[in-house]
This record gives C-alpha cells, structure tokens and sequence, in this order.
C-alpha cells in the first residue's frame, strides 16, 4: 500500500493505505486537520476509559456482580427530562440496518422504513475501501446525488421520500490501523464519526436532520460523556449550535443496563432514546460472566427475549427511557425471508410476528429489522398497536427490577447440533468477514458480528467450565469440540459460500481464539489484523 503524508498542524495525519480515486476528497486536508484535533483532544480520555473496563471485568472476575452505581442514586431517583427530540426522529416504528455500501444505502432509505441506520460497526468489515467508499457513499446520499447502475444495467437512485438516515460509527474499544496521529493509532469511533460530521453535519443540520447518530458498546455512562464532549467540541468546531448532533444508545452491554438513566443524563440535551442490542447483550453477559460457572447460558437457541433477564432487561429500559422522555427503541429481526419454502417461510414469519408483537404491547417505540421484506410485516403490527407516533405515554410503572433480576441465568441444555452450529456460524461469518464483508446470510438469517460473538463466546465458555455434558449424555470438551470444528471446516470448504477462499484460516482462528485461557475481549480485533 502507498502512504500518504499530510500536514495537519500540530499534528501529522498519516494514512497507511492507498487513496482510491475519489478518496482525497473525503481526506482532505482540512478534514484530517479535524480529525487530528479530535484524536488529540479525547484519545487520552477514551484509552483510560478502556483501562476501567478493564479493572471492573477483573472485578467480575474476582467475583463481584454487576449492580446499580450507588455514586450516582441521585440521578437515578431525581426527575429530569431528555431535551426535546426533533421532528424527524419522533416516529420511528420502523428501523432497517446494514451495511454502508452504495446500493444498500440507496435500497434501505426507499425501503419504507422510517429510519435508516447505516452501519460502520458490525455489519461492516473494516477495510479500507469499505470506510471511504461508505463515506463518500454516505456524502452523495446526504447530497440526494447517489445513483448505483448494478453490473446487469438496473439502475438505483432515491426516491422523493425516503428514510431518516442515522449512522453508527465504531465502538470505543477499536482502533482505526490504517490511520494515525503523531504516530498513534486513531480511534475507529473518532475516525468514522469525524468524517461522517465534517463532511455532512452543515447540510443536514440546515434541513434538521441532525446529523444522527446511534451509539454502540458503551459500558458506562462516563463513555456517553465522553461522546456529549466530543459531539459538543465538533459542533463548536463546525459551527453548529451545542445539541444539534442527536444520538441514541445502543443498550447492549451488561454493565451498561445499570446505568442507564445516568448515560441518558450525560446525554441529556442531545439524547433521543435507548435500543435494546439483544445479541451484542447476550455475548456481553458471556463475557461478563466468562469465570463464573453458576451464569453458564444454554445453547443460542434458547436464549430468547421471552427469558427472564432478557425480558425483564427490555422492560426496564421502556420505563427508563419513557420516564426521562425518551424512546425505548426494540430488537433486531435478523430472519430473511425464505424463498422456494412456503412451510419455512411461514414459521420464520410466525416468529418476527410474535417478537415484534411482543416489543409493541410492552411499550416499545419501535423495531429493527434487516431485511426489507420483513418491513410490511413490523409495519403492519406497530401502525395496529400504535397509532400515535411513539408510546412515551407508557409509563410502565408495573415494572419492578432488580439487581438479581438482570443476572440470572435462563434454563435449559445443549445439544450436539447446538454446538455444531455455534461453530458452522462462527467459521461461516469469520471467513467472510476476513474477505470483506460484514453482514452475511447464513441458515436465512443475516448475520453479523454480534451473533458470531455469541457463538464464539458460548463455547469458549462451556469448553473452559468444564464437566458439562450435552444432552445426550457425551462430555462437552476440547475433543468433541476439535472433532467438529474438523468437521465443519471440510464440509464448508467446498461450498460456494461468502468466504469460500478463507475458510480454513477462519477455522484455525476460531479453533485458536476458543481454546485461548483468556477470553478475548472482541473477535474482530484479532480478526482485524489479518485484514489486507
């Protein structure tokens, strides 16, 4: 790759990596001057924030249980409200993610949703091309100039109205390796989102359209304040007034679910709401858990929104949210419909009906899904329930949770096929990935980090617990486990599936991260370093 030089005084931006046609005129100099300000300003701060992740998972470790802050019961049982939430996010029914490549960018803002959130995180590979292409992708969106012409001559271009659009740069945790200031390595989070804002945030905000943003993997509320700081000195910087950049937060960590009114309050005058990340918060509760025996989870399968922490988890957050004046955003539906099966299809539909069904008479404000086709359907059942915009009438004040309440283990066992499967999805995504994408059908679901992350996380628990059995008696270890992953890894090998030509360094990653002593904190930062 070719490296490129530019001056930002003070600072020296270098990005190891070749500028594409088109990519300097997202890197420009005056953008990369931005960003330099930004890393220099609040990398210090997000790297010792990182550092307390640490020291509190050791904690947990130790034995200590995730609970409510008792520093902060003052915010927690004063009354206070979120600032007002502008037109464009009142009605959110309906979400659609995914990717930020050219053509799902054009399709999901005609799709009917009302909200777009184009994804930098999960459901995005990391490489080079897709961050600027995104980018650039992103600008002419916001400019209403995109147009994509697909290899077949059909072309795609928006439609006179089309979705709200909401981007969600990376989390705290990962680096950006391709860019860095002064000889280090920039935030991921600081580089899409600085970008994302510099060359779009004076468009939008003329037509109060934000720009929005959705917020993952925050563990804290001290991680939401450092995102008012950052979102408040590039406004300053852009010439934007203080709170015109809107958010919502990504509720998908365990400790995060105990400090959800203080991250709503540290977010206050630029919050819109909280979303329930469902499958980032099953593989947060593995990994919190990973010493403790007595939290082990049963197989993927039965871990549903109907269990006990799960559900009383989504409950809270409606009441917290509603109670402050802000939305309380429900799950994904990661199913796809199935073509050539009218019986599978049926019951892939049953299930999307009766979740959102289920997120609609708690007191939801709306859904996600990922696949257009399942847009109708979500649509259908919130326009039913809920006829107003939102449902911050829903007060909830029947819910009553506890600290124990959100920890407890669901019941139930695992299965050979349970197993199998973790391991077919893990390799299957992880493959992938490695070759470039970020948002994979598997087994007509779409699947991107977050369910790779449960698959991996399940196991590496179950193997380092020791002593379980699966259902039918046979010990769960390290030789049935290898024995599988063996077996998984030829039988895909052949398939003409995404990844086809990295399947087998996907299976020793994966095999190499599950028998791993220590828990690794995320997938994709080991993965990330294979990355061309």
């Amino acid at each position: 790759m070719s490296v490129s030089k530019h001056s930002a005084s003070p600072a020296v931006v270098t990005a190891s990596a070749a500028l594409l046609p088109g990519y300097a005129s997202i890197l420009t100099p005056e953008a990369l001057a931005f960003l330099a300000e930004l890393h220099r300003q609040f990398d210090s701060t997000r790297l010792a924030l990182l550092a307390a992740r640490e020291e509190r998972q050791a904690r947990f470790d130790a034995g200590e249980l995730p609970d409510f802050l008792a520093e902060t019961r003052a915010i927690r049982e004063s009354d206070w409200q979120v600032a007002e939430i502008p037109a464009a996010l009142q009605d959110r029914r309906v979400e659609i993610t995914g990717p930020v490549d050219r053509k799902m960018i054009i399709n999901a803002l005609n799709s009917g949703a009302r909200v777009f959130m184009a994804d930098f995180e999960d459901s995005t590979c990391p490489t080079w091309e897709n961050l600027l292409d995104g980018q650039i992708n992103l600008r002419d969106a916001n400019a209403g100039t995109i147009v994509f012409t697909s290899a077949e001559g059909r072309e795609y271009k928006l439609n006179e109205h089309i979705a709200t659009l909401i981007v969600r740069p990376r989390g705290w945790h990962l680096p950006e390796k391709h860019v860095s200031v002064d000889g280090v390595l920039m935030s991921a989070s600081l580089f899409d989102f600085g970008l994302y804002a510099f060359h779009n945030a004076q468009r939008l905000s003329t037509r109060a359209l934000g720009p929005f943003f959705y917020l993952p993997k925050l563990q804290s509320h001290k991680e939401a304040a450092l995102w008012d700081e950052v979102m408040a000195f590039a406004e300053v910087r852009l010439g934007l007034a203080i709170g015109t950049m809107k958010v919502t937060v990504l509720i998908e960590t365990l400790p995060a679910v105990f400090e959800m009114h203080e991250i709503l309050h540290a977010l206050k005058g630029r919050i819109a709401g909280l979303n329930c990340g469902r499958w980032d918060y099953i593989f947060s509760y593995l990994k919190t858990f990973r010493a403790h025996r007595d939290h082990v989870l049963p197989e993927r399968s039965q871990v549903n929104m109907t269990v006990p922490f799960l559900k009383n988890y989504s409950e809270l957050l409606i009441q917290t949210c509603h109670r402050r004046g802000a939305f309380a955003m429900g799950g994904m539906a990661a199913q796809i419909p199935i073509s050539g099966d009218a019986t599978a299809n049926e019951a892939a539909m049953a299930r999307v009906r009766a979740d959102k069904l289920r997120e609609v008479t708690a007191g939801h404000d709306g859904t996600w899904v990922a696949h257009p086709g399942l847009i109708p359907l979500a649509m259908e059942i919130f326009n039913a329930h809920m006829p107003t915009p939102n449902q911050l009438d829903v007060k909830r004040d029947d819910v009553h949770v506890e600290r124990d309440q959100l920890i407890a283990p669901s019941l139930g066992g695992i299965t050979r096929a349970g197993v199998r499967n973790n391991i077919d999805v893990g390799v299957r995504y992880l493959a992938a990935w490695l070759d470039g994408l970020g948002c994979v059908p598997i087994h007509n679901l779409m699947e991107d980090a977050a369910t790779a992350e449960i698959s991996r996380t399940q196991l590496w628990q179950w193997l380092h617990h020791g002593e379980l059995k699966l259902d039918d008696g046979t010990p769960l270890d390290f030789v049935l486990f290898d024995a599988l992953l063996n077996e998984v890894g030829a039988e895909l090998a052949p398939l003409a599936i995404p990844g086809r030509a990295r399947i087998a360094e996907a299976a020793a990653l994966f095999g190499e991260l599950t028998h791993a002593k220590r828990l690794a904190d995320f997938l994709t930062l080991p993965a990330y370093e294979r990355l061309a």
